[in-house]
């Protein structure tokens, strides 16, 4: 009986870690199923899409201080992210001075959480 129970380990440890590359796989796959978004992939475009998920709003001058980065270098970040309907930017003036303000969208949340997921499947495999 124990021979059956020695036969059957080497197969499960197998399985188990076909899935785990599985997970660590998607990362390089270019198909429409892959759960590691690229976009979010960004230092940068990662710190912004985190940070709307914990405030609701943010001004262009707030994230351009917490991640110590020139305008033209956060605002070609924020342009890709509104692009993929990630996050909106709503322009105005206050007291003559222009203003922006960046909001994340549902689909921009639902495609965090999907990178974090992805993130957290990949820690989780190589952890074991």
């Amino acid at each position: 009986m124990a021979a059956k129970a020695k036969a059957k380990t080497p197969a499960a440890a197998n399985e188990r870690q076909r899935r785990k590359l599985e997970a660590v796989a998607s990362t390089t796959r270019d198909d429409a199923e892959s759960k590691f978004d690229r976009l979010i992939y960004e230092r940068v475009r990662l710190g912004i899409m985190s940070a709307l998920a914990v405030r609701e709003e943010m001004s262009f001058n707030d994230l351009k201080g917490l991640f110590d980065i020139s305008d033209g270098n956060l605002g070609a970040h924020a342009r890709k992210l509104e692009d993929a309907g990630y996050v909106t930017c709503t322009k105005s003036f206050e007291d003559r001075r222009p203003r922006t303000v960046y909001r994340i969208t549902a689909p921009g949340k639902a495609a965090l959480n999907r990178y974090l997921d992805h993130v957290e499947a990949v820690i989780k495999a190589t952890r074991g």
